[in-house]
């Protein structure tokens, strides 16, 4: 199981982004219930999700309506939520470089 850092930060997202609610709670559903070791086997699930700089992984909610990035440690089982916003405001940011931003 993941631990994802923080669930208050997903809720804050979910208040910002209404329209996201159902995508963004069910990732974070699967997302914890999930053993994935390494990208690949995760990549065998969410197969639309990409691969970046400093073991982060970009994921399409809502059918590629919204971009959620976040960090992954494997080793640790760890997601580090880094941004989350429409796939408009994505194409604004440097995925590989964002910093956590309070939403």
């Amino acid at each position: 199981m993941f631990n994802v850092i923080t669930r208050k930060t997903l809720l804050a997202y979910m208040a910002k982004y209404p329209l996201a609610n159902n995508s963004l709670s069910k990732w974070y559903s699967e997302i914890l219930e999930s053993d994935f070791s390494s990208f690949n086997e995760l990549k065998d699930i969410y197969k639309n999700a990409s691969l970046v700089a400093d073991n982060r992984v970009v994921f399409n909610i809502k059918g590629n309506d919204y971009r959620l990035v976040v960090r992954i440690l494997f080793d640790y089982k760890a997601i580090q939520i880094k941004w989350f916003g429409t796939h408009k405001e994505y194409d604004k940011i440097n995925v590989e470089t964002i910093e956590f931003q309070k939403p």
